[in-house]
């Protein structure tokens, strides 16, 4: 069985978008090549983190940090806000999605401005 972007084993749906799609497309060739589904979805997922690396330090940075009306969502150089909450947990749950879908890192700052967390960085 081949899969696509859209039907994946569960095994792959916690991964961000751009890893996910390398296991894939790794999958489906070890499948071709007589392998059975979860050695495949096993040498994939790992093979897929480790061609992510190497392009890490090419992600595009965001960071989640304190703002006037609440919190916001920038590019590192940015100089407006992407996206505005009003709660940290509100503007986390759509900067992942986001930050996911640009294959970005997400850095989470805590009120002071300090650094509280690192999120999708090899």
């Amino acid at each position: 069985m081949s899969w696509t972007k859209n039907d994946y084993p569960d095994s792959l749906k916690n991964l961000p978008a751009d890893v996910r799609n390398k296991a894939i497309e790794i999958a489906n060739a070890l499948l071709d090549e007589g392998y059975e589904e979860g050695r495949a979805i096993a040498i994939a997922t790992d093979q897929a983190h480790k061609s992510e690396e190497g392009s890490a330090s090419d992600k595009t940075e965001y960071h989640v940090s304190p703002h006037d009306d609440g919190w916001q969502l920038k590019k590192a150089d940015g100089k407006r806000a992407i996206m505005v909450e009003e709660t940290k947990d509100k503007l986390l749950t759509k900067a992942k999605n986001y930050v996911t879908d640009h294959s970005g890192t997400l850095i989470v700052h805590k009120q002071d401005g300090s650094v509280e967390n690192h999120l999708y960085q090899q």
